[in-house]
């Protein structure tokens, strides 16, 4: 088998903790696997990295912070390579760049656009283990990239499918999908498998296990992946194909995300191309926009648009949406950032009705009033007072019957 294991932050945090990644790839490589390793910058040490940015400057370039922020994980590559030859493999360490990892331009989000990985594929015929730093590429012209918060989940799919790998094994500090964040609801139940689509729900509505993009990837190249803890052996959750069993589960888990703002803009015409017109100048910023929701005019003439984006993008938002106010007609803009957004999630959701309702009812019993709902053909999302967010996990995760039984 070609295996492909992904090691977060927090499996190589320390010295230590390199030493015990190095005895697992070893392990794996001596049951007559052929394995490729991924590795995370050391815990905390991207955050350290945008410290010392921030005392230089309150909004460094982004070229720059790319190059420097992928240091964290070089540094995590080279140490780990060290380590597995210490205990008698050959290895070596590759950057995004000797991998061939290209990337648009896109700096501190990068997209991955293609993959050679022929000097990775000549070590592994080789006998090497490689060990790849995560979490950045390069564009056409050398510049160097990261590809966002969580990026070295989406490096290592994506070599797993350019190497054709039989399995992805994204190790962490958990161990595996839960129903839900078992910190708010102890009870919460490890999950045997989920399908791409529920987890790409999860990750997207909050569930911090895997990046939202690695899962996109999976999914299109059909790369099983496995979510499993570092710090135990323990099989954990795999992420697949929908089978016929996940659609007699109604809702697979409750999901949440305090990482949200939203945007009124009051009393904007009530004509064609407002909308078009707002939104195109936030999409040419890069600016994720999530839930919308347009008011119906009670006179015909006015409306109001309010709308969702990332916490870390609700000033630069605001600053343009003001910015257009006029050419909108609109009276005022409102931003509130004490809201969080939860969510359910299940394949079984297409064939059984009631499900949204039941929702509803259960947050309405708590007293939590809805701000705005979103739904698509497998989940359903509220947004709600951030001060209710762990009561809305808890009833919820209750209502639906997810805890272990």
């Amino acid at each position: 088998m070609l295996v492909v294991q992904k090691y977060g932050g927090t499996s190589v945090g320390s010295l230590d903790r390199i030493k015990a990644v190095a005895e697992k790839i070893a392990s794996t490589y001596k049951e007559g696997n052929r394995v490729v390793a991924v590795v995370s910058a050391m815990a905390g040490e991207t955050d350290k990295l945008i410290g010392l940015a921030n005392q230089l400057s309150q909004n460094p370039d982004e070229r720059e912070m790319d190059l420097l922020l992928s240091s964290g994980e070089r540094i995590s590559a080279a140490l780990t390579a060290i380590a597995i030859r210490q205990v008698g493999l050959k290895a070596m360490s590759f950057t995004g760049r000797q991998v061939g990892i290209i990337t648009d331009e896109v700096h501190t989000r990068a997209k991955i656009e293609r993959i050679t990985a022929e000097r990775v594929k000549k070590a592994v015929e080789e006998g090497v283990i490689p060990v790849i730093a995560g979490f950045q590429g390069i564009t056409e012209k050398s510049d160097v990239t990261t590809l966002g918060r969580g990026g070295s989940d989406l490096t290592a799919v994506a070599v797993a499918a350019a190497l054709n790998a039989d399995i992805c094994e994204i190790y962490t500090d958990v161990e595996g999908i839960y129903t839900t964040d078992p910190n708010i609801v102890p009870e919460a139940r490890k999950l045997e498998k989920i399908s791409y689509d529920e987890m790409l729900e999860l990750a997207s509505l909050g569930a911090k296990v895997l990046q939202t993009r690695s899962v996109e990837f999976a999914k299109k190249y059909n790369v099983p992946v496995v979510v499993r803890s570092s710090f135990s052996d323990n099989p954990g959750t795999l992420v697949m194909k929908e089978d016929k069993e996940m659609e007699k589960v109604v809702v697979s888990g409750v999901a949440y995300d305090k990482n949200q703002a939203k945007i009124t803009v009051i009393g904007v015409h009530d004509k064609p191309g407002i909308a078009a017109k707002l939104f195109n100048s936030i999409a040419e910023a890069n600016i994720i926009v999530d839930m919308i929701v347009q008011n119906v005019s009670s006179d015909g003439k006015s409306t109001d648009i309010s709308f969702t984006v990332p916490k870390v993008d609700s000033k630069k938002t605001l600053n343009i949406t003001k910015g257009i106010v006029t050419e909108l007609g609109a009276k005022s803009v409102n931003l509130r950032e004490d809201i969080a957004k939860v969510s359910i999630v299940g394949v079984g959701m297409r064939t059984h009705s009631g499900v949204a309702a039941k929702m509803f009812e259960t947050l309405a019993r708590q007293g939590i009033n809805i701000l705005m709902i979103s739904t698509s053909e497998i989940k359903v999302s509220c947004v709600i007072d951030a001060k209710y967010t762990e009561l809305a996990v808890r009833v919820l995760h209750d209502a639906f019957e997810l805890g272990e039984k």
